[in-house]
């Protein structure tokens, strides 16, 4: 099996929207050769349906919201959250006799996915229902999100390539050079790999150019001769569909993926500060707390935005040779790339990936 072909397992939950993008005003999302629309009801509940109208098959992402149901941009027919025909509006219409008076709605549906609002994400799983049913499948946790004493940044992950090669960019700790000032660290040494159920796991030894320990590091961010090397564990952490890192206690970073193709990956990746070292931040009013990190969030977004454009181009490169190189052999001798391509490969003989 060739890993750049390898489908999803869908029987996991991916990420396809910040949870601030989701009004009452429909919006189309992608995941995995799945056109969908996602919308709030009048409760404030997200629901998630295929974004088409049975009747013509026009996007009901071109619709609107009417109570608790969306409506169809073309002839006004309302769908529940559940995906079934509500209302038509002309249907008892009647005309020279052709239509009865007690026409019933037509047995029309359409797909609806399981959607959950976590951690300031909107989730969605395509896979096997009963699953839910026993909870034996969770959205990935981000406590950072919610706890006050971390600071969030996150950007956009949008590039044309194969999910497995963003996979391995994020494993993969020996290209920092390719990233100047951006980089947090350099130096990465493999000392362990380790490969269970959930994914695989890497841990380096680095040194980082950052330490959140007084008032003004965060300056750091900012001013590179700030700066000074010490050494940090760096972990990094694919657990399948998504992946985490930790670099020593001050920095935590996740990456929330959205495999759109076989050619194209939507990611969402989440850059997180801590503040624990200022133990007297914490005795302060909670409101106030909120309000600094509300305040400070997106402090590193020149940074994970620079970072982000950087990998892109390498990693559509990278499909692109694919593309044009079928047969040309690669070389690897990081230990962590093979162990990523067995893994996905794994995972893809799980499901039966119908496209």
């Amino acid at each position: 099996m060739d890993v750049r072909t390898c489908g999803i397992n869908l029987n996991h939950w991916y990420v396809v929207a910040q949870s601030r993008e989701i009004t009452t005003k429909p919006i189309e999302v992608k995941l995995w050769y799945r056109s969908i629309v996602l919308y709030r009801d009048s409760t404030g509940k997200i629901h998630g349906l295929d974004n088409r109208c049975p009747h013509r098959q026009v996007k009901l992402s071109e619709g609107k919201v009417v109570g608790n149901s969306l409506e169809c941009a073309y002839h006004g027919w309302q769908f529940n959250g559940q995906g079934s025909c509500t209302f038509i509006p002309y249907l008892n219409s009647n005309l020279n006799g052709k239509f009865s008076k007690n026409q019933a709605l037509p047995r029309s549906q359409i797909e609806s996915y399981p959607v959950q609002e976590d951690d300031g994400f909107v989730w969605i799983f395509l896979g096997e229902k009963h699953l839910l049913e026993s909870k034996q499948v969770q959205p990935m946790s981000i406590p950072e999100w919610q706890h006050l004493n971390y600071i969030g940044t996150v950007s956009v992950i949008d590039c044309q390539a194969h999910f497995s090669f963003l996979i391995e960019n994020l494993m993969d700790m020996y290209h920092g050079d390719l990233h100047d000032d951006y980089q947090a660290w350099t130096d990465a040494k493999l000392k362990e790999l380790l490969t269970t159920e959930e994914g695989v796991k890497g841990l380096y030894e680095a040194q980082s150019y950052y330490k959140i320990d007084k008032i003004w590091s965060i300056s750091q961010l900012f001013f590179p001769r700030f700066r000074s090397l010490h050494p940090e564990p760096l972990m990094v952490n694919y657990c399948y569909p998504h992946w985490q890192s930790t670099l020593g206690k001050d920095f935590t970073i996740y990456c929330l993926f959205c495999p759109i193709s076989l050619t194209h990956t939507k990611a969402y990746l989440i850059h997180f500060t801590s503040l624990n070292a200022f133990w007297r931040l914490h005795k302060l009013p909670k409101w106030f707390r909120q309000f600094i990190k509300d305040r400070l969030y997106g402090t590193a977004q020149t940074m994970l935005d620079g970072l982000v454009e950087q990998d892109i181009i390498m990693i559509e490169q990278e499909q692109q040779a694919y593309d044009q190189q079928l047969r040309k052999p690669t070389y690897e001798i990081n230990p962590t790339i093979p162990a990523v391509q067995k893994f996905i490969k794994k995972q893809a003989e799980k499901e039966s990936i119908i496209i």
